[in-house]
């Protein structure tokens, strides 16, 4: 099987890339941080050379404090955060402005949701997402992130994974190791080795699965 492996920054995959396992079969691609960027690489890639199933690997800051650091976990629903208004320290989300449908394809009730079936490859624990513009500190982003959006964990570029995917019906898995708690920026308790560790050690294993 012809497999992409993508990935924000090469630092995120170092250990995967020096094991020997990048095979063949493994295309490798950097897409740079953030959602347009990483939509517009996976997206000429897929059209340059498609792929029969997509990888994206990083490191994501957790929601949930009950998700231990460093932890490596599979996101099943992603959606993007920020895309909307904030009017009197609320946000408002474009469906909730009647700018997109929030089930126009391949949105299901505001959600990029992967398919079960990709999932068999692994048994690692499946979250919620949500892919932002701008890492969060606002005490209130937060809340209506966790609370209202329901996501576990903050990305950067998974919503552009999902909605290109779906868009091109290739399966696809976004792993994400955590690194750190959102709005805790005192960087001496983040776990950023730790977490970049433990993210090569299941991917490889998963890899070898697929």
């Amino acid at each position: 099987m012809q497999l992409l492996l993508c990935s924000a920054t090469e630092h995120e995959i170092i250990p995967f890339l020096e094991s020997g396992n990048h095979q063949n079969n493994v295309e490798i691609l950097i897409t740079g941080v953030g959602l347009m960027a990483a939509t517009y690489a996976i997206t000429k890639k897929v059209y340059e050379n498609r792929p029969q199933f997509i990888i994206q690997a990083g490191l994501a800051g957790s929601l949930d404090h009950s998700l231990a650091l460093t932890k490596v976990v599979l996101v099943e629903n992603e959606t993007v955060g920020d895309l909307g208004v904030e009017e009197q320290n609320q946000f408002i989300s474009i469906s909730e402005l009647n700018l997109q449908n929030k089930n126009d394809f391949p949105w299901q009730e505001n959600k990029l949701h992967n398919k079960l079936d990709a999932f068999t490859y692994s048994e690692l624990p499946r979250v919620n997402a949500v892919s932002v513009n701008e890492i969060s500190t606002n005490p209130s982003r937060i809340k209506y992130y966790r609370d209202v959006i329901g996501a576990h964990i903050e990305t950067m570029e998974g919503a552009a994974l999902h909605f290109v995917a779906l868009q091109q019906n290739i399966p696809f898995l976004q792993v994400r190791s955590l690194s750190n708690y959102i709005a805790e920026r005192n960087k001496t308790k983040w776990k950023i080795r730790e977490a970049i560790d433990h993210l090569n050690a299941e991917l490889i294993n998963l890899i070898s699965n697929i």
